[in-house]
Formats: C-alpha cells, structure tokens, sequence
C-alpha cells in the first residue's frame, strides 16, 4: 500500500513539474530604478527570445527548468538561475558597463570606408540559410484616432541569391481588428513583410550612405560607447548645406567583428521643417519617420532580434488631407538553421496580413516575445469590440 502511494505522490509531482507555469519580469535599471525597454529575455532552455516592452516586462510560459538571460547594449549582461525565479512578478535590476567616456576614436582610415566594411560584412553574415520565427504586429492610427490593429505568429525562410537574403513567408496564426477606409486601404498596399524583412537583412537602409554621390551630403563622427567598452557608435548627420539629405543616423557596432548591432534612422523635426509640401492629389507629405533595428550576435549565428518603425504622412486627396500613421514591429522569438517542409499553397503571398482572414489556434500574443502594456491592450480591445 505504501509503495502504491509513493507512486501516485511521484506521479502527481511529475504531471505538476510538467504543466507550464507563467512568469513575468520587470528588468528596471539599478541607479534610476527606471524600467528599460527592449531590453532582451532569453530563455536558455527553449531558446525563446522575448524583449521588455515600455515597462520593462515580459511574460512567459516555462515547462520545467531553465535559466534566463537577460542583456541590454547599455547594460552588463545577467544570467537568473531557475531556482531564483518566482511565479509572480519578479524585478530584475541591471546596471550599466564600467566604461563611461564616450571618447571620439582616432582612426587612420576615412569613417565612409569604416561604414563600408562593416556593413559589407554584416550583409555577407546575415546571407545566409535559416528561419526565424516572427511575431509582427502593427498599430494603425487615421486622423489622431485608432482605427485598426493587426499581428501574426509567421516564418521567415531565408535564402541566398547573388549575395543578397531573399524570404518565403508562412503565416502560422494571424488577427484583425477595426477597420480600414478604402482609400486608406489601398494606399496601404505598398506595406510588404517579404520586402520590409529582406530590407533588414540586405541593409537597403544604408545605400544613400554608401553611394559616392551622397555620401558627401552627411557628417561621420565615431565615438566609443558610454556604457559599453566592446562597441562604437557612429552617427551621422546631414550637412547643413545639404540638398538631398534629411535622414539622421546612428549605428552601433562591434569593431572587433564588424557586425551592426543596432542602427536607427530618423528625420528630426527641423529636416521635415524644410520639405517642401506637395498639394497634387494622391502626394503623401512625410510628418514623422523612424527606423530602430536590433541584431543578435550569439557565436557564429547573426540575425534581426527586433525592429520597429513608425511612420507619419498627410494624405492629399480630392476634398480632404487624411494623416495616417503606422507603428510596426518585428520581434524574433526564434533562430533556427534548418529549412522549413511546406507545400506551396503553404506560402503566404499576400503584402500584408490585413490581406489575411483571421486565423486564432491558440493565444499566441500572450508567447509572442512581446507583452502589451496595458495602454496597448485596451486599444486591441477597443478596436475588437468594434467588429
């Protein structure tokens, strides 16, 4: 009798330890007690990537035991033990690297040829063949007001062609919310997940820098990071006298390696102040427009960890100017070198997901890699309850 309770007791501890169990952390920086967004979570057992959102927090479910690393480029990297880790809310505090001087760096060689090279070689290092596992979502706004919301679990194959990454999409589950005029519809067409995808890995980005007859419009100045002594900042800034550029630049980099490991590109209010407005019908007049790019560095691998964009514009049309603003992101939950098995009616070949129906098999926003703040969730659900 007792040896058959024994079992029953083991088997019951066995069945607990195997049901997942939900966390969530707050990553907060140590001296200000701020919380620090996209800071990166990684869970060393399954390999999940997740990335703290405007407060600081990520949510997650864990079957079993495992670690978890947390890293930020201004922080020195923490590594929890499982043990440490409790159900509920769970802080954690970083504190930022030992080098503070943000030192210009001396170099002999020109910064364009400086840029050059490091963007060649993380072209070569992100053409290559493997898979990611994305969750992309986007917030729509129409004249200062929510009016749609979209996100999906999809895949991204990559391939290499001509030293360039090409993608095939598949859609694993996808949601729509709100509602889209037709005019504003149609000229969101253009949004394409394949092109904005192969946009990050081949670096388009960078082409006007890289070109012999503009590169000569911008400023190059590097600088030693504040917070980390194994990387560089460079930014570069349009000249004043120049005539073709607006955007501003700022790329984060391993010296050592070569590898881009983050690079934003903006165009600060005074450079819109100068664009001259087009009044023709179906013109869309820039208001706002940023990029900020991650990429994870982890042994030989090399990929997009996190990319977001926002992007502003009036729309001129016949009776009326509409300003329409995008918010986008991409958030990699999973790196993998294997190919994908699929079919070819698998292939997602539309643009964008609001050219998808829904498709809901399980809550995958809540293991997305991404927690919605509360702000966010009542506009999803706002937006919901509209249908």
């Amino acid at each position: 009798m007792s040896r058959l309770v024994l079992l029953l007791v083991l088997f019951l501890n066995l069945n607990a330890f195997a049901q997942e169990q939900e966390y969530s952390i707050i990553v907060k920086d140590i001296e200000t007690l701020m919380p620090i967004e996209n800071a990166t979570v990684l869970i060393m057992k399954t390999k999940q990537t997740l990335i703290t959102n405007k407060d600081g927090k990520v949510t997650f479910l864990l079957n079993g035991a495992s670690n978890v690393q947390v890293s930020d480029t201004d922080y020195e990297k923490l590594t929890l033990r499982w043990v440490s880790l409790k159900e509920d809310q769970f802080v954690v505090y970083l504190k930022s690297s030992h080098n503070k001087l943000d030192e210009i760096v001396v170099s002999n060689e020109n910064p364009q040829k400086t840029l050059q090279k490091i963007v060649s070689n993380s072209r070569q290092k992100l053409a290559s063949s493997y898979r990611l596992k994305v969750y992309v979502r986007e917030f729509f706004m129409l004249n200062n007001k929510y009016s749609y919301y979209n996100d999906g679990l999809v895949n991204f194959q990559f391939s290499v062609s001509q030293k360039k990454a090409t993608t095939t999409l598949l859609v694993e589950q996808n949601r729509s919310y709100g509602l889209l005029e037709k005019d504003i519809s149609a000229d969101l067409m253009g949004y394409n997940l394949n092109n904005i995808m192969e946009n990050y890995s081949n670096l388009k980005y960078f082409d006007p820098l890289l070109d012999s007859k503009t590169k000569k419009e911008y400023s190059f100045t590097t600088k030693g990071h504040p917070n980390n002594k194994n990387y560089y900042i460079m930014s570069v800034t349009p000249l004043d006298n120049s005539k073709t550029a607006l955007d501003t630049y700022e790329i984060i980099y391993d010296p050592e390696k070569k590898l881009i490991v983050e690079f934003s590109v903006i165009i600060v209010p005074a450079n819109l102040a100068e664009i001259q407005e087009n009044e023709q019908i179906g013109s869309q007049n820039i208001t706002k427009s940023s990029v900020r790019v991650n990429y994870r560095i982890d042994g030989l691998d090399y990929y997009l960890l996190t990319a977001n964009e926002e992007i502003g514009y009036d729309l001129v049309l016949k009776e009326e100017i509409k300003n329409i603003q995008v918010r986008n992101s991409f958030i990699t939950t999973n790196f993998n070198r294997q190919n994908f098995t699929y079919k070819e009616s698998d292939v997602f070949k539309e643009k964008s997901l609001f050219n998808k129906k829904n498709k809901v098999l399980t809550k995958y926003w809540d293991i997305s890699g991404f927690t919605a703040t509360d702000e966010e969730k009542g506009i999803i659900d706002s937006l919901e309850f509209k249908l």
